[in-house]
Order: structure tokens, then sequence, then C-alpha cells
């Protein structure tokens, strides 16, 4: 119930394209070395679970899952933000983080290509950052 109410409130705040959360998101993926970064802003999209995806690619299961472990330790340790739900690290091809308003994406290539979130999301404004 405690996370439902959580939830909630987060929806009611809009993020913004250089909020805090998503600039501790993208440095630390680049921190593992994270490719082809890129942020989709869903804002503007009515049927959108949230206002922003950001996905990564990872060479190899081991880097998604140090790539996974640092957003959630900087966003933890700088947003003081803990993840309303994550899913992934059992098989590690693809590990999301649900921090509501901001889900992150972490992939391995192939997945990537093969679920095409960008194609599917084509409509949303992407914004394209540079691996480290």
């Amino acid at each position: 119930m405690e996370l439902l109410t959580q939830r909630q409130k987060k929806e009611n705040k809009r993020l913004k394209v250089n909020s805090k959360i998503i600039k501790t998101i993208i440095s630390a993926i680049q921190e593992k070395k994270g490719q082809r970064i890129v942020s989709l802003d869903l804002r503007k999209i009515k049927e959108a679970v949230a206002d922003f995806f950001i996905l990564c690619e990872a060479d190899n299961q081991p880097q998604i899952k140090a790539i996974a472990e640092n957003v959630e330790r900087k966003v933890n340790e700088i947003c003081g933000e803990l993840p309303y739900r994550n899913e992934g690290y059992q098989n590690l091809k693809w590990v999301l983080i649900d921090y509501i308003n901001v889900v992150v994406h972490i992939m391995l290539p192939e997945t990537r290509r093969f679920y095409q979130l960008e194609e599917l999301w084509h409509d949303a404004a992407q914004k394209e950052y540079k691996d480290s």
C-alpha cells in the first residue's frame, strides 16, 4: 500500500530532461562503460507509462549487472531514491530499473535489436549521450 501511495505521488511530478535523477543515471551508465545511451522523452505520449526511458547496451552479462548495480547505488546516494522495482537480474539479458517517472533499460545488443524500443516509441523525442 505504501508503494502505491509513493507511486501516485511521483506520478504527479513531471521530470525534465535535465533532472537530477536523469543526469545521475546517465553518469552511472557512463562510469561502467555502457554504450549507445539514449533517452526517450515520453511526456507527450498519452499512453506512456513513464516520463522517460533511458536505454543502453552492455557487451556482456557481467557488465549489465555492473551497470545496473551502479545505477541503483548512485541514484540512491545522490538522489535518495530506491527503485520502485527492478527485473532481469536472473538472466542478465535485459535489466529494467523502474523509478516510476524514469525507467532504465540495460540490454545486450541482440536483445535491444530484437525488441526495438526506440522503434516502438518512435514518436518520442530521442537524445543520444556520449559513451564514456
